[in-house]
């Protein structure tokens, strides 16, 4: 048996609500897996134009993510030609803008749920609430009572899908060596 990455570029996606770690811990597996990540287009969009939105304006955002991922996944094709990793991972996807869209504005772009049917990835990794939430100028939701329906919202999206998927809870270095069992064992195969 080679040592060898596989010939297909393994996609790996974070999401979950806000504050539960999902850019921190895009980096940590980035650098475990010696890879690339896609940060949220979202948090860039909202610097540069300013925390008021409309449902516009997330038709918008869902089109830069995608197009940060599909410069991440050149990225880490081109890393994986050499040898030097076989992942890339993603911070946030189209579910989470179908969330978002939903959760704010009772209403979500056919353009976003068209990418949802089309979107292949390998695996999901919720990230679970049990990290404090941080204040943060784009950040929406403090109170506990959205960020568990929001988590509960996800969960149901994940478990009404066939990509394998799984929670990714615990503090600091824990949380990362829980996302990295659950990345080893669900992908060892592939």
């Amino acid at each position: 048996m080679s040592n060898q990455p596989p010939q297909t570029l393994q996609k790996i996606v974070v999401l979950g609500p806000e504050s539960t770690g999902k850019s921190t811990l895009c980096e940590a597996l980035a650098k475990h897996y010696h890879t690339i990540w896609c940060p949220e287009y979202a948090r860039q969009y909202l610097s540069e134009n300013g925390t008021n939105y409309t449902f516009e304006n997330l038709l918008t955002i869902a089109k830069g993510q995608l197009a940060g991922e599909e410069k991440a996944s050149q990225s880490a094709q081109s890393l994986m030609t050499k040898g030097l990793t076989n992942k890339l991972i993603i911070d946030t996807d189209m579910y989470v803008m179908k969330v978002w869209s939903e959760y704010v504005f009772n209403n979500c772009d056919p353009f976003v749920l068209e990418k949802i049917n089309e979107q292949k990835y390998d695996l999901y990794l919720l990230c679970d609430i049990d990290l404090p939430w941080t204040a943060d100028e784009m950040r929406e939701y403090p109170d506990e009572t959205p960020r568990k329906e929001l988590f509960t919202i996800y969960k149901e999206a994940l478990m009404n899908q066939n990509t394998p998927w799984g929670i990714v809870s615990g503090l600091g270095a824990d949380r990362v060596l829980n996302a990295i069992e659950i990345i080893d064992s669900k992908l060892m195969t592939q």
